[in-house]
């Protein structure tokens, strides 16, 4: 039996045992948002106002979900849900940015961002509500397809533009990169998204693998155990670096005076 979704609340039921399982009723509501350019279809089905609160009445850690593949529900779909029922299960919320299929515009190199600090120059929506969302978020994963051993070209061109103009909004926030591949190519991609963390003083949060799965379906996707275990076990890492900030409740780092620049030729 295949596996079916249940696409607004996030709920994929699984055949166990030659039997498919009922869907359980949630224990709590999950504000999973979903975002879309104009002319993509679809608006966000839960708002991040009034925001979800523990059982201790706090207000829950959200994760910010980046899914860089042009099919809102397809194989990286399918592995940021995997990591959304995970996180959920250790009471943490999570929203899910949509990249969508609409036109991105990539970087021009202008430096205005730098020179009025007022963020990229062009204030299109995607970058916009995605610097809404990064603002908001305690911890950010990006998913991606490969495409030519690479990551989208469009989740590129938006994320060049952000981590450029906007890596303030995440610095010291836990973030971890997934990739989805049909066969090869998953590493290097893999690799391409990690730098975007590592020069924004981000903590990585890795896995018991390399962060990907395979397939062309995501009814292959689903056939993936490992891939799926690697995506839990990313998930349950995030929610324990996510705690283990909120416990320790320590100030940030403090940076130096001046950063130095060396250019290698002068």
């Amino acid at each position: 039996m295949t596996a079916r979704f249940c696409m607004l609340k996030q709920c994929r039921l699984k055949p166990v045992h030659g039997r498919s399982q009922k869907r359980r009723p949630a224990a709590r509501p999950r504000p999973f948002l979903l975002y879309n350019p104009p002319g993509g279809g679809y608006r966000p089905v839960v708002s991040l106002q009034n925001p979800v609160t523990d059982h201790q009445g706090a207000h829950a850690m959200n994760v910010l979900l980046i899914n860089g593949s042009p099919h809102k529900n397809g194989c990286v779909f399918t592995a940021l849900s995997e990591i959304a029922e995970t996180l959920h299960k250790q009471q943490i919320e999570t929203s899910m940015f949509q990249l969508g299929t609409q036109p991105v515009r990539g970087c021009i190199a202008c430096m205005k961002c730098r020179e009025k600090g007022e963020g990229c120059v062009f204030k299109d929506e995607l970058y916009v509500e995605l610097c809404r969302l990064a603002k908001q978020a305690d911890g950010i994963i990006v998913g991606s397809p490969v495409y030519y051993g690479g990551p989208n070209g469009s989740l590129c061109a938006l994320l060049d533009r952000f981590f450029f103009s906007a890596s303030a909004l995440v610095e010291h926030k836990p973030a971890a990169a997934i990739v989805s591949c049909r066969r090869g190519g998953s590493t290097a991609a893999f690799d391409r998204l990690n730098k975007y963390f590592t020069i924004s003083q981000m903590p990585v949060v890795s896995s018991q693998y390399w962060n990907g799965v395979h397939g062309r379906k995501p009814e292959d996707v689903l056939k993936d155990l490992e891939g799926l275990q690697i995506m839990r076990t990313l998930a349950n890492n995030m929610a324990w670096m996510l705690r283990m900030q909120e416990k320790a409740a320590l100030p940030l780092p403090a940076p130096e005076a001046a950063r130095q620049q060396t250019n290698f030729i002068r």
